[in-house]
């Protein structure tokens, strides 16, 4: 191949040399620039002295939408994969079937039943083809939803998760493997307009999505009309957002680490009884957690607000902004503003928040726990 995949800027640093690594090629351009990208970097030329040194793999993924279009992209993929001598595997998927019975976005169940094809793979990472122009429409979704600071965080370079257990290979031989455990992109740094100029120098055609175009999905609405039209404000907009992520990631990696060490000292189980001590549950399935008001009084607004949303956490819940300024509100310690100035904070008021999960004040106490 022509060229080197320096012109990517490729975020080698994800991979080791002699790790199994799978891309997820839809046929489109960015998942097919990431793959042809990652073959340059793996083969040794007088512009790159290091090869990568990786064993790589492709994965795609059909949804059950879009009929032939869809089916054209499959097509593609094998084709493509073929000619560059790159082994693929294809999952076929019920997309409609999921979003029936979950009760999802048509987006969301797509992309839940892809992570969850791809996470059985038996290899070290997948790779996925997301760019900078990805985070800045990610980020911006983020900030319209008033999302907290991981969710402002947007697409993570690397996740990595928990290792499954290891299971042996479907031949019935050989040592046991672990399935994929962690994900990479390495095109995060790439604007989409470099990954179709890369693939243009190299004579590659890539398939088109036509929803891609419908702007009645909101992350389309946000790529074809809100971007172009902060671009007109800063022309470097893209790369602002993208770097308010990284260090919106990196706050969030502060604060888990705080948390780890403040929660232990402030979040106590149970309930309060007579003489002292706490009586904790022993139910299956339930869990109660406190916190005393005085302590939440004491905090910096930025670390009460944390220590309430795990208190939640801790029961199964996931707390809104908007639900997180109620409960303050019941501690008397929210901002008398919007829906939370309608909160009382006297002894024994309570809320029922989303997720079954319940708040009751004490005259010393917030006590959390779940319903349902």
């Amino acid at each position: 191949m022509a060229g080197n995949a320096t012109n990517l800027a490729l975020e080698r640093g994800l991979l080791r040399g002699g790790e199994r690594v799978c891309v997820a090629v839809s046929g489109g351009a960015d998942s097919v620039a990431l793959l042809l990208g990652l073959l340059e970097a793996n083969t040794a030329s007088a512009q790159n002295k290091e090869p990568l040194g990786v064993v790589l793999s492709a994965a795609h993924v059909h949804h059950g939408l879009r009929g032939a279009e869809a089916d054209a992209d499959e097509a593609f993929v094998r084709d493509l994969c073929e000619r560059v001598g790159v082994p693929l595997r294809v999952f076929r998927v019920d997309t409609a079937a999921r979003q029936a019975a979950e009760g999802e976005g048509l987006e969301e169940a797509a992309r839940e039943l892809r992570y969850e094809a791809l996470r059985g793979l038996e290899v070290d990472a997948v790779a996925t083809g997301h760019t900078l122009d990805d985070q800045a429409e990610t980020v911006m979704m983020k900030l319209l939803r008033g999302a907290w600071t991981e969710g402002i965080g947007g697409i993570s370079p690397v996740v990595t998760e928990a290792p499954a257990e290891a299971h042996v290979p479907k031949s019935g031989h050989g040592a046991p493997v672990f399935v994929a455990r962690r994900v990479v992109r390495p095109l995060l740094r790439v604007r989409r307009a470099e990954v179709e100029e890369f693939l243009r120098s190299r004579g590659q055609v890539w398939q088109e999505d036509a929803t891609n175009q419908d702007v009645s999905l909101t992350r389309n609405r946000v790529r074809h009309e809100l971007m172009p039209m902060l671009r007109r404000f800063n022309p470097g907009v893209d790369e602002a957002l993208s770097r308010l992520a990284a260090i919106a990631r990196d706050e969030e990696m502060f604060w888990q680490a705080e948390l780890s060490r403040v929660l232990p000292q402030v979040l106590l189980p149970g309930a309060p009884v007579r003489g002292g001590g706490r009586a904790v549950s022993t139910a299956v399935g339930t869990a109660a957690w406190a916190v005393e008001i005085t302590r939440l009084a004491a905090m910096p607004a930025a670390l009460r607000r944390r220590v309430v949303r795990a208190a939640a956490r801790s029961c199964g819940g996931r707390l809104s902004a908007e639900e997180t300024a109620k409960v303050l509100a019941l501690a008397g310690l929210g901002e008398e503003t919007g829906r939370a100035a309608k909160v009382s904070g006297r002894s024994g008021s309570r809320l029922e928040l989303a997720g079954g999960v319940r708040v009751e004040r004490s005259a010393r106490e917030l006590r959390f726990w779940r319903e349902g």
